[in-house]
């Protein structure tokens, strides 16, 4: 199954975990930032929450703290719940680990659940992404969150191609 199989010019990609303040912002701006570097303009990236616990509230100082560390650019943002309308406009919804993948699936759409896919997913990996807010170790969480956006851009690259190849 391609990763996306619409054909909009601009893709609009969604992370989601638990509160929206720790790893989907996280993987919001590392992804911003590897398709930045790669010339990529035609995909959109958010991120949101599948819980209320934060909603209104900026990323945590752990998350930017990791990414001022990194060297990842990133803006004052507010957390925000997910909505199956919402979900609906992206064409991918990724998720951190097993509780996010099954709260996506009760909260979307019947027909968007093929969108839904786990972040190491693309790099081979069927483990969660540990969530910082419970583990205080954001250094392995921005570890896995890297891995697997690194993976995400090498696979949205070979879709790029075939979708070239297609239209050729």
């Amino acid at each position: 199954m391609e990763i996306l199989n619409t054909d909009a010019a601009r893709r609009r990609i969604l992370f989601v975990c638990h509160g929206n303040i720790c790893r989907s912002p996280m993987a919001e701006f590392v992804m911003k930032e590897l398709l930045r570097r790669a010339g990529r303009d035609d995909i959109e990236v958010e991120s949101a929450a599948l819980h209320t616990d934060e909603i209104g509230n900026d990323i945590h100082r752990g998350t930017r703290a990791k990414l001022r560390e990194m060297g990842i650019p990133f803006t004052p943002r507010a957390a925000w719940l997910l909505t199956a309308a919402k979900a609906h406009e992206y064409d991918l919804l990724i998720g951190m680990d097993d509780y996010n993948i099954a709260d996506l699936k009760r909260i979307v759409f019947p027909e968007d659940r093929p969108k839904i896919r786990k972040l190491l997913s693309f790099a081979g990996q069927e483990r969660p992404i540990a969530d910082p807010w419970y583990t205080g170790d954001f250094d392995a969480t921005y570890d896995d969150i890297f891995a697997g956006c690194t993976a995400f851009l090498a696979a949205l690259s070979r879709w790029r191609e075939v979708a070239t190849v297609r239209t050729s």
